[in-house]
């Protein structure tokens, strides 16, 4: 499965200079900052690791969704995906990759 490029290239500038690594995996990308993922991109939409504080909260925004990889029983708590709309501005990408980042680096290396 195909992810999308174009928001590939965009969170490569939004994160340029910071230690994050790009990983091809599960059909998508993700972003790894000290081996802990803080987003990615699966079809066309954008994954984001938050705290479970911030979750329920966060979950609520438009265009925002609850992920769950296809053939998982289960949602993943903590992982949010936000549909196109939701990211389409810089101004919005920016803010969730910031809570993408921001949460990972609470998380200890792997």
């Amino acid at each position: 499965m195909a992810y999308d490029s174009e928001l590939a290239k965009r969170i490569a500038l939004e994160v340029k200079g910071l230690p994050i690594v790009e990983k091809k995996m599960f059909g998508g990308v993700g972003y790894i900052l000290n081996g802990n993922m803080a987003c990615g991109i699966l079809d066309g939409d954008l994954i984001v690791r938050v705290s479970l504080d911030d979750y329920a909260r966060l979950l609520e925004q438009p265009h925002v969704k609850v992920f769950s990889m296809k053939g998982s029983p289960k949602p993943m708590k903590g992982w949010l995906m936000v549909e196109p709309e939701g990211c389409k501005t810089a101004r919005q990408l920016g803010q969730w990759l910031k809570l993408g980042v921001e949460f990972a680096s609470t998380l200890p290396p792997k």
